[in-house]
């Protein structure tokens, strides 16, 4: 497995063009299921996650090209056109869905679309049991019929799907998603309340309103749907990603350095801005985007807790945590979404961090520097949280198992180095 060696320097200067975000072309990607036409997505993310859903895709008979104008990279990225002419198989098999979590979004558009659909149970990142309880019973008030037989999800809806009306007791992402998509096509009238509101739902939302959808709401807690009997083909630029924007400011933060985000936008980021200049610091709008830098020679300890948006995000609390560990003073981390998401804490430990972990509240108490140290990375967000600390630490820190890395940050070490880090891959062909 590869791995990615850093040692720490100075402060990282520059700017980070950000890439199309992860969490809203996943969805993006599901949608096309819902026409016969063809969906064209721009600004597609490079990454594995990507890579793993278009061989699903692939699977149900959907036709993938990449734009002509591409760079020719082998992986799919940049500008591709996603043609679901006619579903050849209604099946998404484990040893695909597996590998990634967001397969199960492929649910919702086959169900409406073909009426049955059998999904395996999803995979992805071990941070937590994240069932799909709240997609199926929210497609089983769209009138779906649903089992779950050895490891796959069978449903089907023989008449089609009929709007409802589906509250959700807590909100989800991935089901507001998976509802919203099935909605477009059902008879009638949906309801989603309690719906998620970020960033990537809006996304969403956006491409299929492109696409023909009528969705009121978009950006609310309550998404009306009324649905139609066909969504045409569209094309959609994919929003730039907020967690990467996030990790970077981060990193600029933490090195004492100054980055520009190109293409980011601060009111993306929700609670993250707040917190951030609580800590020491300062956001400023470019023309093309906004800069990040400290606004005061040391930063402080400050408190968040994860919430859905626009509360601090899940996917930025490990990095933030890795700010925290030189900061001034004390600081609390409370996870509030995932029940197992501090499993970077042991690795960021074994680099002097001072972490002390009480159920769902990590207590971070700045230290003087980190110091060099191989650690192992067990999720995507905390494998960049490892890389954050590994600029600051002295001496060189090797990462290891990033290929979890690869399924959320496009061209990570390149970007980073781009700005003054002294970071290398180191291929496991070596």
């Amino acid at each position: 497995m590869d791995s990615i060696r850093v040692r720490g320097g100075g402060p990282l200067m520059g700017s980070i063009e950000i890439s199309g975000a992860k969490n809203a072309a996943l969805p993006l990607l599901a949608a096309c299921l819902l026409t016969d036409g063809s969906l064209t997505l721009s600004r597609l993310p490079r990454l594995a996650d990507i890579q793993t859903l278009s061989k699903l895709l692939i699977q149900h008979g959907v036709e993938v090209k990449p734009a002509a104008s591409d760079d020719g990279d082998e992986a799919v990225g940049g500008t591709v056109t996603y043609t679901a002419a006619k579903i050849t198989d209604t099946t998404a098999p484990y040893e695909l869905v597996r590998q990634m979590r967001a397969s199960v979004l492929v649910l919702g558009p086959l169900l409406a679309r073909e009426h049955v659909a059998t999904v395996s149970l999803p995979g992805g990142c071990a941070i937590g049991t994240r069932p799909v309880d709240l997609h199926l019973k929210g497609l089983q008030q769209l009138g779906a019929q649903i089992e779950i037989e050895a490891g796959y999800i069978h449903a089907k809806a023989p008449k089609g799907l009929k709007g409802g009306r589906v509250t959700f007791p807590h909100v989800s992402v991935g089901a507001t998603e998976n509802l919203l998509m099935a909605a477009c096509l059902a008879k009638g009238e949906s309801v989603i309340e309690n719906a998620a509101r970020e960033p990537e739902v809006i996304d969403l939302a956006d491409c299929l309103v492109r696409m023909g959808a009528r969705i009121e709401g978009i950006g609310s807690n309550a998404i009306t749907v009324q649905g139609v009997d066909r969504l045409g083909p569209a094309e959609h630029e994919v929003v730039a990603d907020r967690i990467e924007a996030g990790t970077f400011a981060m990193a600029a933060a933490v090195t004492g350095g100054e980055i520009e985000l190109i293409g980011a936008r601060t009111d993306h980021l929700g609670a993250l801005t707040e917190a951030l200049a609580f800590s020491g610091v300062q956001f400023k709008r470019t023309p093309r985007g906004f800069s990040v830098k400290r606004s005061q020679t040391e930063l402080v300890g400050v408190d968040i807790k994860t919430e859905p948006y626009p509360g601090f995000p899940t996917d930025l609390q490990a990095q933030f945590m890795a700010l925290m560990t030189t900061a001034k003073g004390a600081s609390m981390v409370t996870e509030n979404i995932f029940e197992n998401r501090f499993m970077h804490v042991p690795e960021l430990a074994r680099m002097g961090a001072d972490i002390n972990v009480h159920g769902g509240t990590a207590m971070v108490r700045g230290v003087e520097g980190l110091n060099g140290a191989e650690v192992m990375a067990t999720d995507l967000r905390a494998s960049v949280s490892l890389v954050i600390a590994g600029l600051i630490a002295s001496g060189e820190t090797t990462v290891n198992r990033v290929y979890h890395l690869d399924r959320g940050y496009e061209r990570l070490e390149e970007k980073l180095a781009a700005c003054g880090a002294d970071i290398k891959r180191i291929s496991a062909k070596n």
